[in-house]
């Protein structure tokens, strides 16, 4: 989270850059207390929200975040990741280099993703997303598009139940619906 606060100081100058972290995570009162001491007015931290404020909260961002700590060895994809491309954000995210995190982020066009220690590296990826509009509209459709096609309800039922399909073994019907290209989940919406 380091490199966000220093990101955040390099653009204190932007009055059209604005940046809200949203948690109780082991970091909050570290984060607080820089905030005070470097008189960070372009930064708000909340505690957690309710789960259901999340989607009206998510309609009002241009872009999301990710940070994972660059030497962590392992792929990751965070569920915020997954709410950002459900809800059309593209993300910003600084992330440990060669991941799968790091390729999707590339491979689908969905943000901007750095492995770095660079805070001007990652404050130009940053401008170049707020600075430009369109960038940020074609990135949110690829983003909803890729909620769809790889983190719906719907997707995992057809991944769990298609090596069903490849058995001598009937389907229930369930699973035979599961399969089925149309449809929504509980709580899902199409779009």
């Amino acid at each position: 989270m380091d490199i966000f606060i220093e990101l955040i100081q390099s653009l204190r100058d932007r009055d059209d850059i604005g940046f809200l972290f949203v948690g109780r995570g082991s970091e909050f009162a570290r984060l607080e207390a820089e905030k005070a001491s470097r008189k960070l007015d372009n930064v708000l931290f909340f505690g957690e929200i309710d789960p259901s404020e999340i989607p009206g909260l998510l309609a009002q961002c241009d872009v999301g975040l990710v940070a994972l700590h660059p030497d962590h060895k392992t792929h990751n994809i965070p569920g915020k990741f997954v709410s950002y491309v459900q809800h059309g954000l593209p993300v910003l995210a600084r992330v440990n280099g060669g991941t799968d995190l790091e390729r999707l982020i590339e491979d689908e066009g969905v943000g901007r993703v750095y492995a770095g220690n660079s805070v001007a590296e990652l404050k130009r990826l940053a401008e170049e997303l707020a600075d430009n509009d369109a960038l940020r509209f074609s990135m949110s459709g690829r983003g909803r598009q890729l909620g769809r096609a790889m983190f719906s309800c719907v997707t995992a039922a057809r991944q769990i139940v298609a090596p069903l399909a490849d058995t001598d073994r009937p389907l229930t019907r369930g699973a035979r619906e599961a399969l089925q290209p149309q449809g929504t989940c509980a709580g899902e919406r199409k779009i």
